[in-house]
């Protein structure tokens, strides 16, 4: 599950960097490629373990700054072509953290396990609180099928009125 939502995070990173990064500030598709390795593989460490304690909305704002950071610095140290770093780092972590809404919801949803807040109201099937227990009696399936092949042998004049041997 974990290999299925880095690539999911890998392939959105890397669509919404080539249309920013790529389509309007001209930047070349392999300073894109390198660029959006570095968000996804900081990005999703941190999701795995920022996510469930801070909740969406400030994880997205964590995703945010750090988009913008590693594309400041990355896009000063790597970008061939000179582009307005500020305002490529702008957007390009404002679209990030639109798409990091999202993918938080998926990760919440398939990755982490939902926590239960009110036992009451626990939800999946281990997990129901109203199960009943039937009893009833054993039944020796020796016993009856002797007693029937003997039913079944004793002549009708040998038994009482219920069936039985005299």
């Amino acid at each position: 599950m974990h290999v299925k939502a880095f690539l999911m995070k890998f392939v959105l990173t890397t669509a919404v960097l080539w249309v920013i990064l790529g389509l309007f500030f001209d930047v070349n598709f392999t300073d894109v490629l390198i660029t959006s390795v570095v968000i996804t593989v900081v990005g999703f460490i941190g999701d795995l373990f920022v996510l469930p304690r801070i909740g969406n909305v400030l994880a997205a704002i964590t995703d945010f700054v750090l988009a913008m950071v590693v594309v400041w610095v990355l896009g000063s140290n790597i970008f061939e072509v000179p582009i307005p770093l500020g305002t490529a780092s702008f957007v390009s972590a404002l679209a990030l953290m639109m798409e990091e809404l999202f993918f938080h919801r998926y990760m919440a949803s398939h990755i982490f396990e939902p926590k239960i807040k009110n036992p009451e109201n626990k939800t999946g099937y281990y997990q129901r609180t109203n199960l009943q227990t039937e009893f009833a009696q054993e039944v020796d399936v020796d016993k009856v099928s002797r007693e029937t092949k003997e039913k079944e042998l004793t002549p009708p004049d040998k038994r009482d009125k219920n069936g039985k041997r005299k």
